[in-house]
């Protein structure tokens, strides 16, 4: 799914440790596909595929049937027919995942206003303090997926610990439909036994750097020295270095403010005219333009992403000397950005993207969700 994950950053970590929390994360299972298998009982026990086609597009979710032949989300619809030739192929209702997920996060409010969504699927709760004045985060997690089940018809995932990155590692650790508790003196010990590729924020890339270096499991990370890990990683090594030994002190916010607002979009058809590019560019300006507007929010750098046949991805940017919202303006800038230089291959895909926002001087706003069309 979209998402994007604060789990990264540098102010996550201090000197003196925060008081003890108890946090929840809540991660539905195989949320799209399940919706659909929800409101189709044919497709029941079948293996689909949410988005994409046998010819071209991407999986935005797969099924838990489609799984066990290695269809993954992001994974190209050719590959996915490719491992699993009797996958079925459902076209994406957002309308209907967006009226599913105000019903479970409101079923998250009735327990703590301390809620952060990281998309339509899944969420940090703060429970610490809660509006049931129940003191077993386990207990609270076990009713809230009781309630979803009972009011949607599916089921969810939780992890429960004493921060958030605990917590998101342990919801996926009982998958689908359960649950893992990871208590306070429980934490060192279990990411210590947990396998590299397990820990979350460590990609396939970094994964495999990671087994060059010798580090195969959380005790192995845990044995790199501070210096080790910033030599080899960088600014993640400090990350790393911390999450692995349980700090991780962000907090649950309930509001975050948007850095970005993008919307993108594949073709059914390669696209090997800038002529139609452009024309393309227009509709996803005037999709971008009513998001902007619709938070009242403007940007000053635009950014053209463009995928290629072969997919491999370029990213085009020009910052202006002030801020915009309007679709002219963007579709101007798209326009120079487009004839910067020749296309190298027909294109698959296109998007734009409006960052550098002036958010610094609004007021906290919910996240802007970002969805592929």
């Amino acid at each position: 799914m979209l998402s994007h994950e604060n789990l990264h950053p540098d102010d996550s970590f201090s000197a003196a440790p925060p008081r003890l929390r108890k946090i929840i994360h809540v991660d539905m299972d195989a949320f799209y596909a399940s919706v659909e298998q929800l409101d189709n009982p044919a497709l029941r026990g079948k293996p689909i595929a949410v988005g994409g086609s046998e010819l071209r597009g991407v999986v935005s979710a797969a099924s838990y049937e489609a799984r066990k032949f290695g269809v993954r989300s992001a994974m190209s619809g050719y590959l996915a027919k490719k491992n699993c030739p009797d996958i079925i192929f459902v076209k994406p209702r957002f309308d209907r995942y967006k009226e599913i997920s105000k019903k479970i996060r409101a079923i998250f409010h009735e327990f703590t206003d301390k809620v952060e969504p990281l998309s339509l699927d899944e969420a940090y709760l703060d429970v610490t303090l809660n509006k049931k004045g129940n003191p077993s985060a386990t207990l609270i997690a076990t009713e809230i997926r009781k309630r979803i089940f009972e009011e949607t018809g599916l089921t969810a995932s939780a992890g429960i610990s004493i921060n958030k990155f605990v917590a998101k590692v342990a919801s996926d650790y009982n998958k689908p439909n359960g649950q893992k508790t990871v208590m306070p003196e429980e934490v060192i010990p279990f990411l210590e036994a947990l396998p590299i590729r397990k820990f979350y924020g460590v990609g396939k890339v970094t994964t495999d750097r990671m087994y060059h270096l010798g580090i195969f499991t959380g005790a192995d990370l845990k044995a790199k020295s501070l210096a080790f890990l910033e030599e080899h990683f960088g600014k993640s090594g400090a990350y790393y270095y911390h999450i692995v030994r349980g700090i991780h002190h962000s907090e649950v916010k309930s509001e975050r403010v948007a850095k970005s607002v993008a919307t993108e979009h594949t073709f059914n058809e390669n696209l090997t005219s800038e002529v139609f590019m452009m024309d393309r560019l227009e509709g996803i300006a005037s999709e971008l333009e009513r998001r902007i507007q619709r938070y009242g929010i403007a940007g000053k750098t635009v950014t053209l992403k463009i995928k290629y046949s072969d997919f491999t991805l370029q990213t085009r940017s020009k910052t202006l000397p002030y801020y915009i919202s309007d679709k002219s303006l963007m579709l101007e800038t798209a326009r120079e950005l487009l004839y910067q230089e020749k296309m190298k291959e027909s294109v698959r895909l296109l998007g734009l993207s409006l960052t550098n926002l002036n958010t610094e001087e609004k007021k906290t706003m919910a996240v802007q969700l970002k969805f592929e069309f």
